[in-house]
């Protein structure tokens, strides 16, 4: 059996190369330095090392279109939204179009890709038999299984997440659950048909959005009131069913995106998510809020130095990160910014927002520092610098990672969500 995974990026190399430790696999990308890169053993995100890759003997990286000959394809390609909030399925609409040309009777295609119910089924299906001159379910055949990938997280890797697998019928369904179950040492679990498995993903990060928002309005809340959110979250956790979540910046691929996908079907159906919408604004509302805590202050100085740029901490993921939105509030504002991130690519940031990350970290030229990313790397240069800060500087503790004690050594001026 022969397997060909599109899409290398956090999702797909992942999956590759744990299939490729079992079956001929090939993983294809539009991307000829990311391929040319992988060739030579170097992950450019560093989610993987030289020896990880090493161990999957069996897989071929490939940027070339002839190479695409597999029984089962796996399409992991992102699928983001566009200016307007909306589902923009042009990548998996392009890997699709991709398949169908490479598409062989008796072949299966499964999709990874975060989507809403009903992509699978109906526009991929009408895609595959369009430009296969194919038909469903009887010369090829459908799967859904969505990608749980937690980028920056060493513990938690692909093989230890319980996997979610669906297919349209039997055949499929048996296959696909052997390939699976080849990897995935956390076990499997049999969704009952292709929508449920779509819409079991898409609420996923549906009800993470709409939890940490809740967190994010008690924070601004508790801000009007003079009271410290992080203490009031402990005391609330000494109840043992009570779900500790921090305020915070709710960026990244996932749960920004994933509300919207679910919104938008929700809408052609004639139903509007109050509620799921509400959990987007506060959420997309936080750099407002945290810029409007420094303003109270009106610094005679307005140098202010942003720590990390990524969606999450410990990540070079800089897909969708809120930290953008929280910069261009800082300029909107008159401040002067600078933005310091030792786990991205400067390049990327660069080519896709147009700004200059610092190569270099000194504290002592800024009069604002805003923490926020929770970078290991970034949370011990603070550790060793804090008490050498600039007399009377603001420093912003997004991620709440420390404590006003901490500070209570400097002049510094400590503030937090």
């Amino acid at each position: 059996m022969k397997l060909c995974v599109i899409g290398a990026g956090y999702v797909g190399l992942a999956l590759s190369l744990e299939l490729g430790k079992y079956f001929d696999t090939i993983c294809y990308d539009i991307d000829k330095k990311k391929i040319n890169h992988l060739k030579n053993l170097k992950d450019i995100t560093n989610e993987f090392t030289e020896d990880q890759i090493k161990k999957s003997k069996n897989l071929i990286f490939t940027h070339s279109k002839k190479d695409l000959v597999a029984d089962v394809f796996f399409i992991t390609v992102g699928t983001p939204i566009n200016a307007l909030n909306l589902p923009d399925l042009t990548a998996i609409e392009n890997a699709t179009i991709l398949v169908a040309k490479c598409l062989k009777k008796g072949a299966i295609v499964v999709y990874e890709s975060t989507v809403y119910p009903g992509v699978t089924e109906d526009f991929c299906r009408n895609i595959l038999e369009k430009k296969s001159n194919l038909k469903y379910k009887k010369d090829f055949y459908l799967a859904y299984s969505p990608e749980r990938i937690n980028p920056g997280d060493k513990k938690m890797t692909i093989s230890k997440i319980k996997k979610v697998v669906s297919a349209d019928d039997v055949y499929s369904l048996n296959i696909i659950k052997k390939i699976y179950k080849k990897i995935i040492k956390a076990g499997i679990h049999i969704a009952p048909n292709i929508k449920t498995a779509e819409a079991s993903k898409v609420i996923e990060n549906t009800q993470r959005d709409i939890n940490i928002a809740l967190i994010n309005e008690l924070s601004i809340i508790f801000d009007k009131m003079n009271i410290n959110t992080k203490e009031v979250l402990e005391a609330a956790s000494t109840k043992w069913n009570f779900i500790n979540l921090k305020p915070g910046l709710v960026g990244g691929h996932c749960i920004s995106v994933d509300p919207y996908y679910l919104t938008y079907k929700s809408e052609t159906l004639g139903y509007l998510p109050t509620l799921i919408h509400s959990g987007r604004k506060i959420n997309e509302f936080m750099p407002i809020h945290i810029m409007n805590k420094i303003d109270k202050f009106n610094p005679s100085l307005k140098k202010v130095i942003i720590l990390g740029f990524s969606f999450k901490e410990n990540c070079s993921d800089i897909r969708n990160t809120k930290v953008y939105n929280l910069y261009n509030e800082s300029i909107r504002r008159g401040y002067e910014v600078s933005i310091y991130d030792p786990e991205v690519d400067k390049r990327s940031v660069y080519y896709e927002y147009n700004i200059t990350l610092e190569n270099d970290l000194n504290f002592s030229n800024f009069d604002i520092i805003i923490y926020a990313v929770n970078h290991s790397s970034l949370n011990e240069k603070i550790k060793q610098n804090k008490d050498n800060f600039n007399e009377d500087v603001i420093f912003f503790d997004i991620p709440n990672s420390f404590s006003k004690s901490d500070f209570a050594s400097t002049k510094s001026i400590y503030l937090s969500l």
